[in-house]
């Protein structure tokens, strides 16, 4: 049977996103977003984990009043949603593979959205930078897509879309 492996982030509302994750980052440690895939996300002992906090008017998690997401890493998407689908359980799976990943998101009972992640990298591997970016120009914030979108819009996680 298959199981999730643990945690792949925990997402949340916040009225003030910059300031209440900088003070997890100084008083419990915990690193803010990359600003991109090149870079590690914070590691618990147990594997990556993303820690974002999201401004209080963000879609990302569906419905207004959900205040949270759960991300939960599997070891094989494809049979995590077999064996879900199996149950009747509604899966969607985003087509794309992402540098960090493949991704399906789905509801609980009551419906409370999770995502599965099936990561693609190791938690000590960091991906290098395509030669072709030039690190003296400023690079788009990953944490804007992942503020400004639903995981539940047709076109997938935004967060984990190149170039957005």
């Amino acid at each position: 049977m298959e199981q999730v492996t643990g945690i792949g982030g925990f997402f949340f509302r916040s009225n003030e996103p910059e300031a209440l994750g900088q003070w997890y980052k100084d008083h419990l440690g915990i690193a803010l977003v990359p600003e991109d895939y090149y870079h590690k996300p914070w590691s618990q002992e147990a594997g990556m984990t993303v820690f974002a906090p999201f401004p209080h008017d963000t879609g990302y998690f569906g419905r207004p009043e959900q205040q949270w997401m759960i991300n939960f890493r599997v070891r094989n998407l494809d049979a995590m949603v077999e064996q879900l689908r199996s149950a009747k359980i509604e899966v969607t799976v985003d087509p794309e593979t992402y540098p960090n990943g493949r991704f399906a998101q789905l509801q609980d009972p009551e419906g409370n959205p999770i995502q599965l992640w099936q990561p693609i990298l190791e938690p000590q591997e960091v991906l290098e930078p395509p030669k072709e970016i030039v690190h003296s120009e400023p690079q788009q914030r990953v944490t804007s897509a992942l503020r400004d979108r639903s995981p539940w819009e047709s076109d997938g996680p935004a967060f984990l879309q190149p170039g957005v």
